[in-house]
């Protein structure tokens, strides 16, 4: 199977590229841009893989997508490319409309028309033949919840932030190009991911930052916006079933049953490194910010037999460990992070 993976230097894609090669003896194509948040040091340890091949360049680049589609025979497309933090897409939509939609459509038009579904029967969903396009894609396109209830599947999409107004817009372009075209697809729906390479500008990584460097840690209104926490392992293995077992057409909600309140996280956190709470420090709320947000993951569980497998506590302190392990790697990435913010300011 020839794979191409899309954003594959960021967290989540570089986490997956390299849970594939340990897997299975799959050619992984990976097409990035290689903006702030994507690091080749993320892959590093397979960098010399015969079976792994990076490329520098973007996913509105048609003629380069067309030229890796015939180079390589792709089979499947595995879309992780995306802006994705919420602050910078409220600062500038601009940018996450251009590579969330008109990125993900482009990228779906050449793989509708270099790879030709040949025969389409809408009752029964049957293909001869056809790439696999698998859209990454987040719970934040169901908008919020109140204090009961949880995503599924069929809950309405109502997103509250340009970045996941710009993830949903992807989302109903990738389900269009499946009823209309015949394109096979599958779209995921995760909850909030955690673990080794993530850039310090999400809540663990930054505070963890902080804390080990004895900084005031901002934490948004009254910090207690509650979020279900998946380790990023098990976001690739759920991604791994949906590649080989999901149902052509599906979508399938990934969560890890780990619902915490910011403050809850942080507080943890401060006490696996023996810091004191006082380094916290309450800040204006964000605009628009979603108070809940729970995913339901019966149907990947019931039909492709997906679990998560970390608990939290375990997830976080393996976590901890890895960014003090990698303090040199978390320190470039926070000084990368506040030179950004100042250019902004």
């Amino acid at each position: 199977m020839k794979i191409l993976v899309t954003g594959g230097a960021g967290f989540i894609g570089s986490n997956f590229i390299k849970y594939m090669l340990a897997n299975y003896n799959y050619t992984i194509i990976n097409l990035d841009a290689l903006t702030y948040a994507g690091d080749l040091g993320n892959l590093q340890q397979i960098e010399n893989n015969k079976h792994y091949h990076f490329v520098a360049g973007n996913i509105c680049d048609r003629e380069l997508l067309y030229r890796l589609f015939i180079k390589y025979e792709i089979d499947v497309v595995i879309n992780f490319a995306a802006e994705s933090h919420v602050d910078r897409s409220i600062d500038d939509p601009e940018t996450f409309l251009k590579t969330n939609v008109l990125g993900t459509q482009t990228l779906l038009d050449v793989s509708n028309g270099y790879w030709r579904v040949e025969s389409f029967n809408k009752q029964c969903k049957t293909f001869k033949k056809g790439v696999k396009f698998i859209q990454i894609s987040t719970d934040e396109v169901y908008g919020t919840l109140g204090r009961n209830g949880y995503f599924t599947e069929k809950t309405n999409l109502a997103p509250n932030s340009p970045y996941s107004a710009s993830k949903a817009a992807a989302d109903m372009l990738v389900r269009a190009y499946y009823e209309t075209y015949g394109l096979p697809m599958n779209i995921t729906r995760c909850s909030n991911n955690y673990g080794p390479h993530q850039f310090p500008e999400k809540l663990i990584p930054l505070t963890i930052h902080h804390a080990l460097q004895e900084k005031n840690l901002p934490i948004y209104g009254d910090g207690k916006q509650i979020r279900d926490w998946l380790h990023v392992n098990d976001h690739c293995r759920a991604i791994d079933l949906v590649l080989h077992m999901g149902e052509i057409g599906e979508v399938y909600n990934i969560g890890g049953s780990n619902e915490k309140l910011n403050i809850e996280v942080v507080k943890y956190i401060l006490s696996e490194l023996g810091k004191g709470e006082n380094l916290i420090q309450f800040v204006e709320d964000r605009l628009g910010h979603d108070r809940r947000y729970a995913i339901d993951h019966s149907k990947i569980t019931k039909e492709l037999g997906w679990m998560p497998l970390y608990t939290f506590e375990e997830g976080i302190k393996s976590t901890i460990d890895w960014y003090i392990e990698n303090m040199e790697w978390l320190e470039q990435k926070q000084a990368f992070n506040v030179k950004q913010e100042e250019t902004n300011n």
